[in-house]
C-alpha cells in the first residue's frame, strides 16, 4: 500500500481506552530506570490523524504539503503519506525518504532557497519538477541542472517584527519578479506559480491579505510573458491551534475566492509543519548532574534580586540539549516548560532552577530560569509539544546519544483511520495491542526508531 514501507523498523502501540499517554510515559521510564536512563520520545500518531481531519474541515480544498525538515521520523512520514498529504523537501535526503514511501513526484516540491547543483540534478532525475526560486543566480543554476523544472517564485512578505528579523531573508520583491521572468524566458525555464510564507509568530493577519494581493500581481505579470500559472503556495506558519487556523481561513478565503477562484484552475497549497507534529510528541529527559549556584548568576540581566539569600538555587544537567532535541533553542525561544515526572506535595517548596544540556558548552542552556521542587540525579523531566524541529538529523557532539522514539495510537484514532479508508494488512503489521494498567517488559513493549 502506498505510504507504508515494507521494511519499516518500528512499531506502534495500539492503546485500549483505559490507557493514556501518561501510562505510556510511566512504562517507558520504568523500563529506562532498569536498562539505562536514556532520553526518549513518545509520539502519539493519532494526533496526526486528528490534525488532518481538522485541516480538511477548515482549510479544504487547500492541499497540505508537509515540510519534512520539521520531523522526518518514519512513523510521521508514513502516516501523513497514507493520509494523502504532499511533501515539501529541502534536500536530497528528504526527497529520498519520501520517495521510499512510494509518493509520486507530483506530490513532492523542492523548497530549499539555496540548492546544491548536485541535488537539483537529483530532483530532475527523480522527476521532482516543482522547485522554488527567489533570485536570478538560483534561476540560472536550476536552468543548467533541471531542464524540466517548474518554478514557484518565492515572494517576500511584510511580517517583520522585532523578534523576526529573518523573515525577509528569503523571498524576492514584486519589482524583481519582472526581472526573474525575463531571465526565465531567456533561459527557457517555466514559471508556474508563486509561493510566500507568513511566520507563525506574526500577529497581524493582514499580512496574508498583502501577500495574496502581491501574488495576484505576479500572476498578472506572468500573463504578459506568456507563462501559464497554476499554483499558489501560501507557505507555513500554522501553529497547530484550531483557533489560529480558523482565523487565517477567515482572512484568506474571501480573497482567494476573488483572486484565485475555482474556475481559474489555480491549485492552492500550503506547508503546515509544526501544525501536524508539534503536539504529537512528548520528550522525557533524565537529570544526570546537579549543583548549587549563586542566585545572581542565575538571574537574567536587568532582573532585580527579590529572594531570600538562604534559599538554595539549583542548576540541573540533563541527558539532552541544544546539540540534540533542543537545537531550535539556539535560534528561538523554547515554547514548552518542564514538568516534573515524580509526584511531589502541593505545598512542597519551589526553588529557582536552570536546566542545561550534557555538553558542558556555554550555549547548551535549555531553560534559563524556572521554579522547580528540589530534584535529584536520576529524576525525570517531561517536555510536551516537542514534535517540531527536534527529530531530524542531530549532532554527535560530545558523544550525544539520540533519544529513542516510542509510537502509540488510541483505538479511537485507529477507528478514525479506518473510517478514512487507509487501514490495511500492511499497516496492521506496524501495530500491536497494549492493555491498560500492565507493566510491559522490554521484550514485550515498543519497538523503537533510533
Amino acid at each position: 500500500m502506498k505510504g507504508f514501507l515494507e521494511d519499516a523498523n518500528y512499531s506502534i502501540g495500539l492503546l485500549d481506552e483505559g490507557a493514556t499517554l501518561a501510562d505510556v510515559i510511566d512504562n517507558c521510564i520504568y523500563e529506562h530506570t532498569h536498562t539505562g536512563k536514556r532520553a526518549f520520545y513518545v509520539g502519539d500518531l493519532g494526533k496526526l490523524v486528528k490534525k488532518n481531519i481538522q485541516w480538511q474541515n477548515v482549510m479544504a480544498p487547500i492541499k497540505p504539503f508537509y515540510p519534512v525538515r520539521c520531523n522526518s521520523t518514519p512513523g510521521v512520514l508514513e502516516i501523513l503519506g497514507t493520509l494523502g498529504v504532499g511533501f515539501a523537501c529541502s534536500n536530497k535526503s528528504e526527497m529520498a525518504l519520501v520517495q521510499d514511501l512510494g509518493i509520486s513526484p507530483e506530490n513532492i516540491i523542492y523548497t530549499n532557497p539555496c540548492k546544491q547543483a548536485s541535488q537539483i540534478k537529483y530532483a530532475a532525475k527523480a522527476g521532482i519538477n516543482i522547485v522554488t526560486c527567489d533570485n536570478d543566480i538560483e534561476l540560472k543554476k536550476i536552468a543548467r541542472n533541471h531542464p524540466n523544472a517548474k518554478l514557484l517564485l518565492h515572494i517576500a512578505t511584510e511580517d517583520i517584527t522585532a523578534d523576526e528579523e529573518m523573515n525577509m531573508k528569503f523571498g524576492t520583491t514584486l519589482k524583481n519578479c519582472r526581472h526573474l521572468m525575463e531571465c526565465a524566458k531567456e533561459l527557457g525555464v517555466q514559471i508556474v506559480g508563486v509561493k510566500f510564507h507568513v511566520s507563525g509568530s506574526c500577529k497581524d493577519l493582514q499580512t496574508y491579505i498583502h501577500a495574496i494581493s502581491d501574488a495576484r500581481c505576479v500572476f498578472d505579470m506572468a500573463e504578459e510573458f506568456g507563462f501559464k500559472m497554476n499554483m499558489l503556495d501560501i507557505g507555513g506558519g500554522f501553529t497547530g491551534s484550531e483557533l489560529q487556523l480558523e482565523e487565517v481561513n477567515h482572512v484568506i478565503r474571501p480573497l482567494l475566492d476573488v483572486y484565485f477562484p475555482k474556475e481559474s484552475g489555480v491549485n492552492v497549497i500550503a506547508e503546515p509543519g509544526c501544525y501536524y507534529v508539534s503536539s504529537a510528541f512528548t520528550l522525557a529527559v533524565n537529570i544526570i548532574a546537579k549543583k548549587t549556584v549563586e542566585y545572581d548568576k542565575l538571574l537574567p540581566s536587568g532582573v532585580e534580586q527579590t529572594r531570600n539569600d538562604d534559599e538554595p538555587v539549583f542548576t540541573y544537567y540533563i541527558n539532552d540539549g541544544v546539540y540534540g532535541s533542543f537545537a531550535s533553542k539556539l535560534s528561538e525561544k523554547l515554547n514548552t516548560i518542564p514538568e516534573v515526572h515524580k509526584k511531589y506535595k502541593e505545598d512542597e517548596p519551589l526553588f529557582a532552577s536552570s536546566l542545561w544540556g550534557p555538553s558542558c558548552d556555554e550555549l547548551d542552556q535549555i531553560v534559563e530560569n524556572c521554579l522547580l521542587p528540589e530534584l535529584s540525579v536520576g529524576d525525570w523531566l517531561i517536555f510536551d509539544n516537542m514534535g517540531s524541529g527536534t527529530l531530524g538529523e542531530q549532532s554527535t557532539f560530545n558523544d550525544y546519544q539520540r533519544p529513542l522514539i516510542y509510537y502509540m495510537m488510541s483505538f479511537s484514532d485507529w477507528d478514525e483511520m479506518q473510517d478514512a479508508g487507509i487501514a490495511s494488512d500492511t499497516l496492521m503489521k506496524n501495530f500491536f495491542f497494549v492493555p491498560s494498567c500492565i507493566q510491559l517488559s522490554p521484550e514485550d513493549r515498543f519497538s523503537t526508531a533510533a
